[in-house]
């Protein structure tokens, strides 16, 4: 018999912060009643990453200082979706408040679920090209980011040396990568 989705009967917030919910679960397998129990999972709006391309095929990047591993990261520019924003709105505000950078012509890729084990979100990567300097910086409170241009035939060895090591970003150049040699 082929696996189903479990019954859900309970879904309960448990612990609420500005970025995600912790909420507690009961489920049970359709296909053996025994297997039941507790679970938890983090209640995550939906996430972004943008790879963009300026007209001279450099990838606009981002350094920025991340709490988990308590170091600074070169990353592409994201973040999450406003309640009710779709991926492609989502992505043209994040760009434009972390690097200033702007363009007319953007497209979703790609969609992961960052980890479906304990996470209920997706994460899109949405390709900009011909990106140009729209305006200035407009950051969260607590954000501090640098802007670096790295020329696109340059990123593959970034993956490869571990200069970038988040495994969306990782993901998200995946997706780029396999559309280019369709």
């Amino acid at each position: 018999m082929p696996i189903q989705l479990w019954t859900v009967s309970q879904d309960t917030p448990w612990v609420s912060t500005p970025i995600f919910s912790l909420n507690k679960v009961w489920s049970q397998s359709p296909q053996n009643p025994l297997k039941a129990g507790e679970f938890v999972y983090l209640d995550v709006p939906n996430w972004v990453n943008i790879i963009a391309i300026t007209p001279d095929n450099n990838v606009v990047f981002v350094r920025q200082y991340r709490h988990g591993t308590r170091d600074v990261t070169l990353e592409i520019p994201g973040g999450m979706c406003d309640a009710g924003e779709d991926f492609l709105t989502a992505a043209n505000r994040e760009l434009l408040e972390e690097t200033g950078y702007g363009s007319a012509s953007s497209q979703t890729i790609g969609v992961v679920a960052p980890n479906p084990a304990f996470q209920n979100n997706r994460c899109a990567t949405v390709l900009f090209r011909d990106v140009f300097l729209k305006g200035s910086q407009s950051l969260d409170p607590h954000e501090e980011i640098e802007i670096e241009l790295i020329p696109l035939n340059k990123v593959k060895a970034l993956i490869q040396s571990g200069a970038i090591e988040h495994s969306l970003v990782v993901a998200a150049f995946y997706h780029f990568f396999m559309m280019e040699t369709e």
